[in-house]
């Protein structure tokens, strides 16, 4: 028989698991889960995690971050870079983590299960009509961590917003993530420098962008 390796305690950690809204819907699952690699290897190359993100079931996946500002600047990475054909709920948490198989990549503890626990919410959220555009929930495992009060609330109005985008404005917001400047994104767009600047103001670009940074320095 083969002996088993005992597990390994890890440092708290932010924890992330995401899944592709009504999935089973797609028209060509194919072309779905190859865009939603390409965009985990992206935000891996883009945002350091510990645990590189990867699918487990289906379409769910995962990953692991040192703090929490890691793990909810991959969320909204991962978000941007599959909309607007594709939506993706996140559930996340802070707390003790446990290496079960580290060759596998597999783990357990307290911020996976309270991660389950987050995106079981985010579901349940979807449904009601007072929250329908809640995409991304938090639920710390342990007191130590970001408070979940805090968090939550920039995430409800995060998520709001970017429920609210039409294609041109996600294309813009897009862009802007990318690092583009407002003359990189008229002559994309074909209009002009001033009608781009309008479209960000109107749309609020710049508040969901400036928060997604300051979400991204969480510790």
């Amino acid at each position: 028989m083969q002996d088993v390796k005992p597990a390994e305690h890890a440092d708290p950690c932010a924890t992330l698991i995401g899944d592709i809204v009504d999935s089973r819907g797609a028209p060509d699952r194919h072309a779905l889960h190859t865009r939603l690699v390409s965009t985990l290897r992206r935000t891996d190359h883009l945002v350091a995690a510990t645990t590189a993100l990867r699918i487990t079931v289906g379409d769910e996946f995962q990953a692991s971050y040192e703090t929490l500002g890691n793990a909810l600047e991959a969320a909204f990475r991962i978000r941007l870079g599959l909309m607007p054909e594709t939506l993706v709920r996140f559930g996340l948490s802070w707390g003790g983590a446990t290496v079960l198989d580290a060759r596998a990549g597999t783990q357990d503890g307290p911020a996976w299960w309270a991660a389950r626990k987050a995106i079981e919410a985010a579901q349940a959220a979807e449904r009601r009509p007072a929250t329908h555009a809640v995409r991304t929930v938090y639920t710390p495992a342990q007191d130590d961590g970001p408070s979940a009060g805090a968090v939550n609330a920039a995430l409800v109005c995060q998520d709001q917003l970017l429920s609210s985008l039409d294609e041109r404005a996600m294309r813009i917001l897009q862009r802007l993530v990318a690092g583009e400047s407002r003359t990189e994104i008229a002559r994309a767009e074909d209009v002009s420098p001033s009608a781009i600047s309008q479209r960000i103001r109107a749309a609020g670009l710049e508040v969901i962008v400036n928060a997604a940074r300051d979400l991204a320095s969480v510790r």
